[in-house]
Parts: structure tokens; C-alpha cells; sequence
């Protein structure tokens, strides 16, 4: 199947769905809604059709330093695998190199893989972590993720003013906590 046949097929179900809720598929505001829906669906999840590898073997690069390198605030938008919504907020990364730095645009790059799947946070994290650690060899990995979720704002408990930390490390991450003080203090 075509990835214009998938988002085709999307658009029906969603139109399907329109009328379930209670709504006119047919009214003049929603005629295009189900085409575009698909359309942002299938944008809001290409990190399933994107190898998070690849992003990072584009920019590989040979350096003999071993000190701490930190990329913060690197915003992203997601959205939660349990009730698809979606939560947003800023991921910093932080790792100690062992021969092979990465171009700093792909570490944004990765975690745009990660956020376009549906996901929870914690994974999300964990992800980004693992990959830059296996993509590079390095010394040791860190990755905090701030996030505000939709599925606690708008639905549910309703709290407006919630956020969610996550935090992976690895490496010399693990051993050392004045290089985590480092980073922390880095971002």
C-alpha cells in the first residue's frame, strides 16, 4: 500500500469517527477535515518511516576530546500513545565523546524521530538516550525531558499547571555524579 493509499484509508476512518461523535461528516466546515486529519496523522507519526541511525550516520565526525558536550532545549511535540493527544516540551542532551562527535543538528533531528511515533515520555527518553549512546560509542549518555501533556490538561484531571520530568543516563553518567551535577548545572 502507497503512502497516499494509507493516508486515503485514514481519512475514512476518520470521517467514520466524525459521524460517531455526533457530527456531519458532510457539513461544509468538515468536508476536508478527515483528508487533513490523515494528512497531520501521517506527518505526526513519520518517525515510524525514519531509521534513527541513519539520522545520526549523516554527520559523524572524528574528535580526540573527552569533555562534556551539551545540546538544551531542544523543543518537541509528540503525542501520547494512551489517549492520542499530544504533549510537548524541550529535551536536553548531554554526552561524553570517545573518538566520534555528532553534528548538532542531528541530535534535534533524533529526537524528532522519537517524538513523531506514538509514545510516553519515559520511552521517549530512554530512546534518545540508547541511540545517541549506540550511534556514537560514547563515553556515557544523559537525556531530561520536560513535558506538558495534553491527556492531564484537558481531560481528566484537569490540571493546568503540570509538567513531567524524565531523565536516562548511562555510562560514565551512571558512575559519576559530579558529571551529572555538570550537566544539570550546564542546563
Amino acid at each position: 500500500m502507497t503512502d497516499n493509499e494509507r493516508i486515503d484509508e485514514i481519512a475514512r476512518h476518520i470521517d467514520s469517527i466524525i459521524g460517531l461523535l455526533g457530527e456531519d461528516p458532510s457539513r461544509e466546515g468538515l468536508v476536508k477535515t478527515p483528508q487533513r486529519a490523515a494528512k497531520a496523522l501521517w506527518f505526526l507519526t513519520s518517525g515510524y518511516r525514519a531509521e534513527p541511525r541513519s539520522v545520526m550516520e549523516q554527520a559523524l565526525f572524528e574528535h580526540e576530546g573527552s569533555q562534556l558536550i551539551v545540546v538544551k532545549d531542544i523543543e518537541f511535540y509528540s503525542m501520547c500513545e494512551h489517549h492520542i493527544l499530544p504533549f510537548f516540551g524541550k529535551v536536553s542532551i548531554g554526552y561524553v565523546p570517545d573518538g566520534k562527535i555528532v553534528g548538532l543538528s542531528k541530535l534535534a533531528r533524533l529526537v524528532n524521530v522519537y517524538a513523531r511515533r506514538l509514545q510516553v515520555q519515559e520511552r521517549f527518553t530512554a530512546q534518545i538516550c540508547e541511540a545517541v549512546r549506540e550511534s556514537l560509542g560514547a563515553k556515557g549518555v544523559i537525556v531530561v525531558c520536560e513535558g506538558e501533556h495534553l491527556c492531564m490538561k484537558m481531560r481528566g484531571v484537569e490540571k493546568q499547571h503540570s509538567s513531567t520530568t524524565t531523565m536516562h543516563y548511562n555510562g560514565v553518567f551512571s558512575e559519576n555524579t559530579a558529571l551529572r551535577t555538570e550537566f544539570f548545572a550546564a542546563i
